[in-house]
């Protein structure tokens, strides 16, 4: 398949390492609270199932909050709503840090998930924007890189400051830096365009195009079946594999570091072959997922194949990110909004079904088996977007710093379609 530009990858500018940071951040808060149940249950006298309330709250917050703010904020200045999106985050971890109700402290969840998905969808467009059409799959990447970069390094430091302190050490911790964040990104991120208008009904119209489906399917189908088989890997590890307590969370660090490799390749090489790195990943992710299901009673291969899950499963992400982008052509935000959204529906629902499968007569195979027919599911959407043609072209391709798309003809109000190139040509991707 052709490269999605022939122009010579650049360094990324600044500003998409400052919105890294903002995304690591995030992704700290959302998954420190698993390493804090049993303090945050006995300080709030409820119980351990209660308190896991609070990662259901957060997620449910991110399914529905992401597009219901993309749209809210549509008009608002992107760095204003960075800004705010960081500002609301840190209140809401003050709030979860003084209150002694649990309630409050989940409405206070909900709050902060709200905020991370207007951050997360308005982030990845100022970062796609910035690093231009030969480097938007990189910037999604080193985005996705500072979630990851969380579960390697954040959630271990945050469970760390909650026990030898208390649960609400990481909350006044995260309150303080995303304080800080809100300042720098607001020194950082440039002014936009007085020019550019964005239109509610230009988002909606985007959502017309089916490459934006087929997208967000494999979105869905492949991460939801990567995290499902992570959500279960403990009895796996232990009871299946036979590996020590104290070593899991020494395997789910080399899991942490594939899935940081895995979003590095993948944005290194989705920019020039964004299919092909897709379908490659989505095929390497069905097999070590099966592999797993049949070589988990082997220690040395489990670790093995549980590092490389995360290599092959990320390395799809940054690439999917770009792809809908492009493909909702100059109205991106409402698309980058559901790719977060359709992540989460796949991890919930594969969550759910791998949940039944370790009930059954499978027990810890049952989560790998469940996730590897999720990746290899994953090549229906993948082929088919290989197989439709490009559009052909009737203008002028738009400036470099904008995402690659040309208009049908129509007149006022055509749809925007994008080739899966990323190129005005009519020449085929397959």
């Amino acid at each position: 398949m052709p490269p999605l530009t022939h122009d010579r990858p650049a360094k990324l500018p600044f500003v998409v390492l400052v919105l890294a940071a903002g995304t690591f951040l995030m992704g700290t808060t959302e998954f420190v609270i698993a390493g804090l149940l049993p303090e945050i249950a006995d300080d709030l006298q409820v119980s351990v199932s209660q308190a896991g309330l609070l990662i259901t709250a957060f997620a449910a917050g991110m399914i529905v909050g992401t597009p219901v703010m993309a749209i809210a904020t549509l008009r608002l200045p992107r760095r204003f709503t960075l800004v705010l999106a960081l500002v609301v985050f840190s209140l809401g971890h003050v709030v979860a840090a003084l209150s002694s109700s649990i309630a409050l402290v989940l409405v206070a969840r909900v709050v902060t998930a709200l905020a991370t998905g207007a951050f997360w969808c308005v982030g990845a467009v100022v970062a796609m924007t910035a690093a231009g059409p030969a480097g938007t799959s990189r910037a999604l990447g080193l985005l996705l890189g500072g979630m990851t970069l969380a579960n390697v390094a954040g959630v271990p430091l945050g469970s760390w400051l909650g026990q030898v302190s208390d649960w609400r050490g990481p909350f006044w911790v995260l309150a303080a830096l995303s304080a800080g964040g809100a300042a720098v990104i607001g020194r950082f991120i440039p002014d936009e365009e007085r020019s550019e208008r964005r239109s509610v009904r230009a988002e909606f119209t985007a959502l017309r195009q089916g490459r934006v489906w087929l997208v967000l399917s494999a979105t869905a189908l492949l991460l939801g079946g990567i995290l499902a088989t992570y959500t279960y890997i403990s009895p796996l590890l232990t009871e299946r594999a036979g590996i020590p307590t104290w070593g899991v969370p020494l395997v789910l660090t080399g899991y942490g570091l594939g899935a940081l490799l895995g979003t590095t390749i993948g944005g290194r090489t989705g920019d020039r072959r964004p299919l092909a790195t897709l379908i490659t990943a989505a095929a390497a992710s069905t097999v070590v997922l099966f592999s797993l299901v049949f070589l988990s009673t082997s220690p040395v291969a489990t670790v093995v194949l549980v590092t490389v899950m995360g290599v092959t499963g990320f390395a799809a992400a940054p690439v999917l990110g770009a792809l809908v982008m492009r493909f909702a052509g100059s109205a991106p935000t409402l698309a980058s909004a559901l790719a977060s959204s359709a992540s989460n529906v796949g991890i919930a629902i594969g969550s759910a079904v791998a949940g039944i499968a370790l009930l059954s007569s499978l027990r810890q195979a049952g989560p790998p088996l469940v996730g590897a027919v999720a990746a290899a599911l994953t090549l229906v959407p993948l082929t088919a977007l290989a197989l439709m043609r490009p559009t052909r072209a009737t203008t002028t391709p738009p400036p470099p710093a904008a995402p690659h798309h040309v208009v049908e003809p129509g007149g006022r109000g055509a749809a925007i379609r994008t080739d899966p190139c990323g190129e005005a040509t009519e020449r085929s991707c397959s």
